[in-house]
């Protein structure tokens, strides 16, 4: 069995077996059959909480949810997790710091599994490369540019190119750098020469900062031949993204995310031991 916080733990052949098994879900019908997976999510949470909710009930096991802040207890987590094994199979996790999902996996013997933290989204990026491979010929030969400020979404895009070797490009003003990513801060130019565009919704005092990177259709139009416009939900007309290139054919469309449901699925079962 096997923990899934960052996709750097693994290797590229092994997420490459992941995206094999959603190919082949409908193989996998009872394989959660007696089984049960806690999990800890906020009521904000909607595509990842749904998504792995009816996942694992596709799959024949039964979910038990309980808030992030339960995890917050005086209890030390190591004893929390020492009763929790006694009837969980795996443990799905989204909370802000990593170093306490860290925490649970040196205290369990059963998977553990990253459902977003303040440092990155593994599940999320699964989902959308998976995605991404079944509509662009070459994906990983793909030039991604990320336009967006350093937080968690954009570092979750650098450990994806990290771990799938894809170039990766970050576009923003000069303060909201991701650390050792490679950058360029006129988006006009950044945005030459990319097929994958992503975006981030924007912290409110970083608005005004970020005026001149909204992706707009025209700006878009001047990337390569069918690049594509990934916007990380939830996305907001007239701030990050225009509602023009919303409304346009390099939009991927909301059925990008279909992909969550058997990705994370399929997540489940590797970790689990297929």
């Amino acid at each position: 069995m096997k923990s899934f916080l960052r996709l750097t733990d693994f290797k590229t052949e092994e997420l490459a077996e992941i995206f094999k098994i959603a190919d082949s879900i409908d193989e996998y019908a009872d394989f959660l059959k007696g089984k049960t997976i806690v999990m800890f999510f906020p009521a904000s949470s909607i595509r990842t909480r749904v998504s792995f909710e009816k996942g694992i009930y596709l799959l024949g096991g039964q979910s038990i949810l309980f808030d992030p802040s339960t995890l917050e207890k005086k209890e030390d987590i190591k004893d929390v997790c020492g009763y929790l094994e006694n009837w969980a199979d795996a443990v799905v996790v989204r909370y802000k710091d990593i170093s306490l999902l860290d925490k649970m996996v040196d205290s369990l013997d059963i998977p553990v599994i990253n459902a977003l933290t303040d440092n990155n989204h593994p599940c999320e990026m699964m989902a959308d490369l998976y995605s991404l491979s079944k509509r662009r010929a070459d994906y990983l030969n793909d030039k991604y540019l990320f336009v967006g400020a350093d937080g968690n979404i954009g570092r979750a895009w650098k450990e994806a190119s990290k771990a799938f070797g894809f170039s990766f490009t970050q576009s923003c003003p000069e303060k909201y750098r991701i650390p050792d990513v490679q950058y360029v801060s006129d988006i006009k130019e950044a945005i030459i020469g990319k097929d994958i565009v992503c975006t981030d919704s924007l912290p409110g005092k970083a608005l005004e900062d970020f005026r001149d990177y909204q992706i707009t259709k025209e700006l878009m139009e001047t990337a390569n031949e069918n690049a594509v416009l990934n916007p990380c939900p939830p996305f907001y007309r007239g701030e990050e993204v225009s509602g023009d290139v919303i409304d346009s054919k390099f939009f991927v469309g909301y059925d990008i995310k279909k992909d969550l449901l058997k990705v994370q699925q399929a997540i489940i079962i590797y970790c689990m031991g297929k």
